[in-house]
């Protein structure tokens, strides 16, 4: 059901949060792509609501670094900036391959169970759809964080991960991509369950760069064809 003013006026900050997670989602799902420009009219109409909570929800966004303002008038997604993107993956390898050193280290083995659950399955059992596999690949990646039982580098970890979001789904719009992760993860976790933790850093930071090379081959026409088949129309 969509919000009525009655309930914007009793409960506006959750009401500019909704309108937040949805501009947020379609710009994550493609719907809406770079460039693609907004206006708090249009948007306050679609939604039923006045244009304060969509103007809070446009400012936030701007504020993390998707929105700019437009010339005169409105937003536009902002365009992928693909060297901060770099220093984002940088960051990610630095933390994760720590994780790596903590977790073949420490006294007692890591219980990387239900990593091993998702990922040490039979070629049949694996997934096909590149969202779902989207969201197992961050879990994995922030399960390997969560191993080392360090609560800030997880909250980093999971910072950076929010930010690069956005282009890393694009990785699993290949069939060949989702069976490399699958394999490459399935390797990853039967050396961290041996302890060789230079085998398996050497694997982890092969397998970040590997998907960070990837990304960068993005261009608009991919983008547009890599929408969400299952996702509503884009928010005007």
């Amino acid at each position: 059901m969509k919000p009525g003013r009655k309930s914007e006026a009793r409960h506006p900050p959750r009401l500019s949060e909704k309108v937040y997670d949805q501009l947020k989602q379609a710009i994550f799902d493609f719907r809406l792509l770079p460039g693609d420009r907004l206006t708090e009219i249009a948007i306050a109409e679609e939604m039923q609501v006045s244009r304060t909570p969509v103007r809070q929800a446009l400012t936030r966004l701007e504020q993390e670094g998707y929105l700019k303002v437009a010339y005169r008038n409105g937003w536009n997604v902002k365009p992928l900036d693909f060297k901060l993107f770099d220093q984002r993956y940088d960051l990610r390898i630095i933390l994760e391959l720590a994780a790596v050193d903590m977790i073949c280290s420490r006294e007692e083995p890591a219980d990387l169970t239900a990593l091993a659950d998702l990922w040490l399955v039979p070629e049949s059992a694996r997934l096909e759809d590149p969202w779902e596999v989207a969201g197992m690949d961050e879990a994995f990646h922030q399960g390997l964080l969560a191993a080392t039982g360090n609560v800030e580098m997880l909250r980093v970890h999971r910072d950076i991960t929010e930010k690069i979001r956005i282009i890393r789904r694009l990785d699993f719009t290949q069939s060949e991509r989702i069976r490399a992760t699958y394999e490459e993860h399935a390797q990853i976790l039967r050396l961290l369950m041996q302890r060789k933790a230079a085998a398996a850093g050497m694997l982890l930071q092969s397998h970040i760069e590997a998907s960070k090379a990837e990304v960068r081959k993005i261009t608009l026409h991919k983008l547009q064809s890599a929408r969400d088949p299952g996702a509503e129309p884009a928010i005007p």
